[in-house]
């Protein structure tokens, strides 16, 4: 791997963690603020993950299967980016401090839709892709 590979894959995870801190930020406030009524769950590591993984479906296929893009570019975006910004560890994390918590069903419920929506967020991405690009 090269130099510029790892450059492009170092700058790309310092923004999509920036990223990730920021959209959980907004979420935290936005929940907060304006209902309240998902207190207790880690709902800015859930979007992250669902809309981390509809993106993954869309650059796979415009970046992959569609469009001869540069190596570098595609380390910088998938690798780089998505892999900062998406939060399986966080994921993790939170779900254990659930169940420390005694939370047993938002554990589970937090586990089964994450895998569900970010399995369904990904084919999404794919299938709206190839249909458009």
């Amino acid at each position: 791997m090269s130099v510029l590979s790892w450059t492009a894959i170092a700058m790309g995870g310092a923004a999509g963690a920036l990223a990730r801190h920021g959209a959980i930020t907004l979420v935290q406030r936005w929940n907060t603020i304006a209902t309240g009524m998902f207190n207790g769950l880690p709902l800015g590591t859930w979007l992250v993950n669902v809309s981390g993984s509809l993106l993954i479906g869309i650059l796979y296929v415009l970046l992959v299967e569609r469009l001869p893009v540069n190596a570098d570019l595609r380390a910088l975006l998938m690798v780089g980016f998505l892999g900062a910004f998406t939060t399986f560890s966080t994921f993790s994390l939170d779900t254990l401090l659930l169940i420390e918590r005694g939370l047993m069903i938002q554990a589970l419920l937090y586990t089964l839709s994450s895998v569900v929506f970010c399995l369904l967020a990904t084919w999404l991405g794919m299938a709206l892709t190839r249909t458009l690009a």
